[in-house]
Order: C-alpha cells, then sequence, then structure tokens
C-alpha cells in the first residue's frame, strides 16, 4: 500500500554556500576545458576555506603542451566565480583569497580503459550505480519540497544581486516541510531558512520581513497558511558567511543536487566531472529517462536505475520502479528504455549533446526540474522520447 498522507522535508543551499561555490568553480573549470576541446578529460575537485581556494584532480587535452599553458588560466576562472557570486568579504574577497592550483595530467591507467579509438569504444569512466526519478506532482515533475527550495534561494539570489535587497549576503539555506494529502502537496507546515546578512544590526525579525515576500511570490497559492511554522536566521546573527565561516569542498551536497532525498542516489557527485564519468552522464540518462516515463503517461512516478563496469561501455544492468503507479508492467519499461537510447557514455553524450561548456549553471539550485536551454543546457530535461518510449511498451 503506498503511503498517501504524510509529510516529507527537502532543503537547498544557495550558490554562496561553501560547498556550492567549490562545485561552481570545479564546473566553471570544466566548461572552459570543454570550450578548448569538446574531448577534453576533467576530474576537478575544489576546496575552500577563510582566504584561500585550492583546485586539484586530473585533466586532459590531447595536446599536452597546450595543456600547460591553460593552466593558467585556472585562477582567474576561480576568481570569477567567487566574483559573481558576491563574495567581498575581508576575510575572503575574489581578488584578494589566494588561489592554489594542483591539476595534473589525467592517469593513463584510467584513460585507456576509458578512450576508444575517435571515441568510438569509450567505455564508462567509473564503475557504479546512478538512478533517475521523476514523479508528476510539480510541472516539472519533480518532488514539491526541494523544486520550492531551490526556487526560494534562486529569488533571493536574483534580488541580492540585482540590488534590490542589498542588505542580503550569498549563503543562504532553504528547508521546506511540505505536507501530502492523497498522495498530492498542499502546504508546507513548516519552513526554515537562514540568510548571510550584511547588516550586523538586523534581527532574525528584520530579515523575515526582507525575505517573506518573496517565499510567498514563489510558493503556490493557499500553501503557507496560519499553521506554517517560520524559522527564520534562527540562531540569530549571520553575518559570517561562505568560506570564512565554514569549509567548503566540491560533491558534498549531492541529495541538494538531486531529488532532496526523495529518491535513492547511487553516491557520485557530478560536479567538475566530464561527461566520460557516468557518474554524471548516466545520472542525466536516468533523469532523462524517469521524466520521459512519467511525460508519456507510462507511470505517475519513475526511479530508473543503470549500472556500469569501468571501461565496459553498455550498462549491466537497467531497473525500472514504478512504485505501484505503472500503467504497464516494469519488465516492459526497462526493455523500452534499452531500445530507445543508447546507454553507452559515448550514446548518451551524443543524445544529450554533453560535450559543450554548459555545467557551470548547473552547480547551484539543483541539476534537474530546471527548463531546457536553447544553447543545449539541460537537455536532460527534455521530454522528446516520450512518444517513442509509449510506441515501445
Amino acid at each position: 500500500m503506498i503511503r498517501q498522507n504524510y509529510t516529507f522535508t527537502s532543503e537547498s543551499v544557495s550558490e554562496g554556500h561553501p560547498d556550492k561555490l567549490c562545485d561552481r568553480i570545479s564546473d566553471a573549470v570544466l566548461d572552459a576545458f570543454l570550450e578548448e576541446e569538446p574531448n577534453s578529460r576533467v576530474a576537478c575537485e575544489t576546496f575552500a576555506t577563510s582566504g584561500m581556494v585550492v583546485i586539484g584532480g586530473e585533466v586532459g587535452l590531447s595536446d599536452q603542451e597546450r595543456l600547460k599553458d591553460y593552466m593558467g588560466r585556472i585562477s582567474q576562472i576561480a576568481r570569477d566565480c567567487i566574483k559573481d557570486i558576491g563574495y567581498e568579504q575581508e576575510q575572503f574577497h575574489w581578488n584578494t583569497c589566494h588561489v592554489l592550483n594542483f591539476l595534473h595530467e589525467q592517469s593513463a591507467h584510467i584513460a585507456q580503459g576509458v578512450t576508444g579509438e575517435d571515441n568510438k569504444d569509450q567505455g564508462a569512466g567509473d564503475q557504479g550505480i546512478m538512478f533517475g526519478y521523476a514523479v508528476n506532482e510539480t510541472d516539472a515533475l519533480m518532488p514539491a519540497p526541494i523544486q520550492y527550495s531551490h526556487a526560494i534561494l534562486k529569488r533571493l539570489a536574483e534580488v541580492r544581486k540585482s540590488g534590490q535587497e542589498p542588505a542580503l549576503g550569498p549563503d543562504a539555506k532553504a528547508q521546506l516541510s511540505v505536507r501530502y494529502e492523497d498522495g498530492r502537496p498542499v502546504e508546507v507546515d513548516s519552513l526554515v531558512l537562514s540568510t548571510q546578512h550584511l547588516d550586523e544590526a538586523l534581527t532574525s525579525d528584520d530579515v523575515r520581513a526582507i525575505i517573506e515576500p518573496y517565499v510567498r511570490e514563489v510558493l503556490p497559492s493557499g500553501w503557507l497558511t496560519d499553521a506554517t511554522e517560520w524559522h527564520v536566521n534562527p540562531t540569530g546573527k549571520f553575518v559570517i558567511g561562505g568560506p570564512d565561516g565554514d569549509a567548503g569542498l566540491t560533491g558534498r551536497k549531492i541529495i541538494v543536487d538531486t531529488y532532496g532525498g526523495a529518491a535513492p542516489h547511487g553516491g557520485g557527485a557530478f560536479s567538475g566531472k566530464d561527461p566520460s564519468k557516468v557518474d554524471r552522464s548516466a545520472a542525466y540518462a536516468s533523469r532523462y529517462l524517469a521524466k520521459n516515463i512519467v511525460a508519456a503517461g507510462l507511470a505517475d512516478r519513475c526511479t530508473l536505475q543503470l549500472s556500469y563496469a569501468i571501461g565496459v561501455a553498455r550498462p549491466l544492468s537497467i531497473y525500472a520502479d514504478t512504485h505501484g503507479t505503472g500503467k504497464v508492467h516494469e519488465s516492459e519499461i526497462e526493455k523500452a528504455v534499452a531500445e530507445c537510447m543508447d546507454l553507452t557514455p559515448r550514446g548518451i553524450r551524443e543524445h544529450l549533446s554533453l560535450n559543450r561548456p554548459i555545467y557551470q549553471r548547473t552547480a547551484a539550485y539543483g541539476h534537474f526540474g530546471r527548463q531546457p536551454d536553447e544553447d543545449g543546457g539541460f537537455s536532460w530535461e527534455r521530454t522528446d522520447l516520450a512518444e517513442a518510449l509509449k510506441k515501445a511498451v
């Protein structure tokens, strides 16, 4: 029996959160390499703390001399990210923080199993399992708690960066507890929002007065009631933020990046990884397939799992779970998925056009539930496979 009445909670963090700042820098480095060479290899990790950013990992271009020259751009890429996010604090400023670059050439032992001749026999960049999920409770076919947690923080970032709300700082978190009735989201039981503020005199009540109109603007009508509990900056002042307040690291917000805990996660992070790494590309493909399954009306809710082995091109398994909402048997969906999309790393990369510099924009406010961009960004959010899946079952 599927549970119909319950409360579920998800959280999001802003682009200025220390971990998200690191994700942004790692993905900006990835975009720079992909712009230089679409088949470049990147596995970039970033660490940030007070006054310092450290970048490391493995990169590869076809021309090693060009790779050496390219390393000189890394520091400026990091500073541009920090500047755009908005950090100009005394202890963490885009122009004065130390940026240390320890990127090096990709391991030849990894490369030999990943890249075949002209990428035609490209194997998976690692073993692992990846999950995709979709549910028809929002227009984006995403779980409501994470979708609206993202939307609140994205809106606050917009008014902060436009100058409309200059008192807000870059670092913020939002958490929504959403009550479900008959399996559908109906109201917010509680809202927790902590945001950095630049005026030390502001109280929690003052901050709530600033952010509440934007929260109400974003959430569906009627979801905030007299019974909704508000916890805005519940610890009091939040002036010291970002890496000056807490260290950041690439890949520490994988549940924020995906479905807010409403679906399984394979464990691999996305940011800083080129699409030969199935941690990223196959997770995008899994979301794409799950979303198209729901968009096709084959289920109201779908979890899809893919599994891979390093150096092996085709997935070892495809598993679908429609949680009792399927209009056809899961085995038929699994068969249709295999027929409708080439799930080798090369097939995924070509189908979703992933070898383009489209990743920096994914680093905050979720990798899923976004509108596809005209230049191919968020291509995994398209629903152009729905008809083919319907015909295949």
